[in-house]
């Protein structure tokens, strides 16, 4: 097996147990009960953080992918980081962070400079001659 394939396996298996740690009850609520019995001590503290964890989970997931000592600490780096940006894609945007709406039909949209809108209004209304010459006279 290849390194890139090693390496995205590795980055799976780590967002994977670092999110069943930190955020999931597990089967048979396993895991609920371990966090519980863990409570406020370094340890439970841990459980809480999903990009401290992972940097935890990652470090056997890097032997995986290397074995030279500095690739190891790359690879680690890369792994924890990996399963961050996995765990992120995931979750809902923050709040007060809205999507863009996207302007309805006939809408003005106050993005486009007035020449542009211009333009595209005749586009709109006539046929392409008509906005080859518009963008001439410009």
């Amino acid at each position: 097996m290849g390194f890139w394939a090693r390496f995205v396996m590795a980055v799976l298996a780590t967002w994977r147990v670092t999110h069943l740690l930190a955020s999931e009850d597990g089967p048979a609520d396993l895991i609920v009960r371990f966090r519980a019995l863990l409570g406020q001590s370094t340890a439970g503290r841990l459980m809480d953080c999903f990009n401290c964890l992972s940097l935890w989970i990652a470090v056997p997931a890097a032997l995986f992918v290397s074995n030279r000592p500095l690739e190891w600490l790359i690879s680690w780096l890369a792994l924890s980081g990996g399963a961050c940006l996995l765990e992120r894609m995931g979750q809902e945007p923050p709040l007060g962070v809205n999507p863009m709406s996207q302007p309805v039909e006939g809408e003005v949209n106050n993005v486009l400079r007035s020449e542009t809108r211009g333009i595209a209004e005749q586009s709109e209304a006539g046929d392409g001659t008509e906005r080859s010459a518009a963008l001439l006279q410009q």
